[in-house]
């Protein structure tokens, strides 16, 4: 007996919808010369120094990011700003875990988790990006991201002294 009404609906109202598809979490990991502390400093307190707000912000180039209170906040140079998350679990210099939505609002929020880890040969940092089912366009923000975490982290990897593949030196 598959349902106990004759007409065969199924309960609460379902009516074909295919459920939300749960997309995969986007994870990258980058080594970085220094201590944990140093790694986490870097990454939260002057994110405005390398993080590449001219490919990835909401105002361009001449706006500042920054960790401020329990927000991640970009200001623009006009006096705008947008609210890309808010942090809900602080735990310096160890992880910290925030909603994620630049550029858009908290309504479609994904999740951010960083987590900092000592390494013999400096701090690992590990960004783990999920909760795709909280994004206006779920497919399309994963992809979005996929892409962008690896050329956001190579600037932070430059910021904290690892040169680019095409940096030579001598």
């Amino acid at each position: 007996m598959d349902s106990l009404f004759s007409h065969g609906n199924e309960p609460f109202g379902s009516n074909d919808k295919s459920p939300v598809e749960l997309l995969d979490p986007v994870v990258n990991t980058v080594v970085v010369p220094g201590s944990v502390s140093h790694a986490f400093a870097g990454f939260t307190d002057h994110t405005h120094l390398w993080w590449p707000l001219d490919m990835f912000g909401v105002y361009g180039s001449g706006s500042y990011v920054e960790f401020e209170e329990n927000l991640i906040l970009e200001t623009a140079d006009d006096g705008r700003t947008s609210i890309w998350g808010t942090l809900d679990d602080w735990q310096p210099p160890l992880s910290f875990h925030a909603t994620w939505h630049p550029g858009s609002s908290a309504l479609w929020s994904t999740e951010l988790l960083v987590v900092f880890r000592a390494m013999a040969d400096g701090t690992e940092v590990r960004v783990f990006h999920e909760g795709w089912e909280g994004a206006e366009n779920p497919s399309a923000e994963r992809a979005r991201y996929l892409a962008a975490w690896p050329l956001i982290l190579a600037k932070y990897r430059r910021f904290m002294g690892v040169p680019e593949a095409g940096d030579a030196k001598g």
